[in-house]
């Protein structure tokens, strides 16, 4: 519980009618959970309005309500303020309900198009790894010390940020590790506190669309308000794009990446295949100077890891600490290996489009392996054009394709097949139809190759499989050991 005044002293507003000195019980911004004595905030979104719900508030006996629109105001003696942005008024809000939470911690938030989710994973081995207690908010799911939970959005709402930023502070941690989208900036998800740190990975033309962004211009905005609300920003100084990114700052900057400019440069990649892995190594020079070795292939790699080294050095961790933890960090989902034989690797990864696709099975070619083979599948009720771009995407680069059944949803599995294929004859791709996804991935290991690189595509983190508005157990990293299980009674 708090006071109304004391929640609402960060905020540019208008008190058009009531006392702000009552006590709030609870902060609501979801109709469904107004209750007696609560702050409601009314939200615009792109569906819903909550406005519409202020006489349900009424009728609940809401404390007071938050809004955007004069005439929605009511005629009664219910207290009511008025915000420009009532999503943004939310997060600080939220902020002071939970007693300001981000400000007992050290604050890491990552933006970006890609590598947000790696790098989140190899700071929070490193930080853990030198003796920190580490909460974190990411795509895959949100740790805050005390318990772990699906992740719904790559970014939660301000609410729940906070609420989570409240449970990490109550279970002792020291720092949080966030990733920030660009709808979640744009949205103000992260409003209501500063960063510490901010860091900008790369930028490519994604997520363009009537319910994301409207152009490429909009996007790149986006990402460049993290640079207005943290202390110190951590940037990839060889995007192309990075000065429209950091283009109006306001805070210190620092660079990463290949280029000699930067103030920690990486160089001399080398790759490295262990059979069951594939990693690189690579020298570090500038602010820190060391070399290292990480378990996750490729050049975009060098920068996910160059990106948490450059986290990290705020962080005193010794070079020593930097160099195991990069060894052991792990992404559920992401270029995941799993270990089945010294003959060949076998990796887990979430690429679920053409363009994801084609930067993952281009990298592991670098590693000239005997063959690579790609297994996938597309879900249903979703673009068509998708599945036809995996099908040629696949079928260019793999030496052969496995395809299989994904998240079919209400679609016939072998229609979405159909519509691969229809992809992957318009290569010279070799191709095996293999509905049941256990089997398939099953003919992909009892027909592994000595050299060969194995990757079951698509599905990465998730846990189930969507059929008809269920969703059924199915891990990947389950069924690779039933697999093994099976083939060894076999014999």
């Amino acid at each position: 519980m708090a006071i109304l005044k004391n929640l609402v002293e960060q905020l540019d507003y208008e008190c058009l009618q009531g006392d702000l000195e009552i006590l709030i019980t609870s902060v609501v911004y979801d109709s469904r959970e107004i209750t007696k004595g609560c702050l409601f905030i009314c939200i615009k979104g792109t569906k819903f309005d909550g406005h519409s719900c202020i006489p349900e508030a009424i009728e609940k006996e809401a404390a007071a309500i938050l809004l955007m629109d004069d005439a929605a105001v009511p005629a009664n003696d219910l207290v009511v303020l008025k915000v420009k942005d009532s999503r943004e008024a939310l997060g600080y809000v939220s902020a002071a309900f939970f007693g300001h939470p981000a400000a007992k911690l050290k604050t890491i938030g990552i933006t970006g198009t890609k590598g947000k989710t790696t790098t989140t994973y190899m700071v929070k081995s490193i930080l853990e790894n030198a003796g920190y207690h580490v909460g974190l908010v990411g795509t895959i799911e949100i740790m805050t010390g005390k318990r772990t939970i699906p992740a719904k959005n790559t970014t939660p709402e301000s609410y729940l940020v906070q609420e989570y930023f409240a449970e990490m502070v109550e279970a002792g941690c020291e720092v949080v590790v966030m990733e920030v989208s660009s709808q979640g900036l744009m949205m103000h998800r992260t409003a209501g506190f500063t960063f510490d740190y901010g860091i900008f990975t790369n930028i490519e033309p994604d997520h363009i669309g009537p319910n994301e962004h409207k152009d490429f211009a909009d996007y790149l905005s986006c990402k460049g308000r993290l640079f207005r609300q943290c202390r110190v920003g951590i940037v990839n100084g060889d995007d192309t794009h990075v000065k429209c990114v950091v283009d109006g700052h306001t805070c210190e900057l620092e660079t990463f990446g290949f280029d000699s400019d930067n103030d920690l440069v990486a160089s001399n990649p080398q790759l490295i295949n262990g059979g069951s892995y594939l990693g690189v190594s690579f020298k570090v020079s500038g602010l820190q100077n060391l070399e290292v070795e990480a378990d996750f292939p490729g050049r975009f790699s060098v920068y996910n890891a160059l990106t948490a080294i450059a986290i990290c050095r705020h962080f005193q961790v010794s070079q020593e600490g930097i160099r195991s933890a990069l060894k052991s960090a792990r992404v559920k989902g992401r270029i995941e290996m799993v270990p089945v034989s010294d003959d060949y690797t076998l990796m887990i990864d979430y690429a679920h489009n053409a363009m994801a696709l084609e930067s993952l099975l281009t990298t592991l070619l670098e590693y000239h392996p005997k063959r690579l083979v790609c297994l996938f599948g597309c879900g249903g009720n979703r673009s068509k054009i998708r599945r036809y771009e995996m099908g040629e995407v696949s079928g260019k680069l793999a030496d052969l394709t496995i395809i299989t059944s994904d998240n079919p949803r209400t679609e016939e599995p072998l229609d979405i097949i159909r519509d691969i294929v229809s992809g992957i004859q318009k290569t010279n791709g070799n191709f095996v139809q293999i509905p049941d996804r256990k089997e398939a991935i099953a003919y992909a290991i009892e027909n592994g190759k000595k050299g060969d690189i194995i990757v079951l595509a698509g599905k990465g983190h998730e846990d189930y499989q969507e059929i008809n508005g269920v969703k059924y157990p199915m891990d990947e990293r389950v069924l690779i050991q039933e697999i093994l299980k099976e083939m060894k009674e076999s014999v």
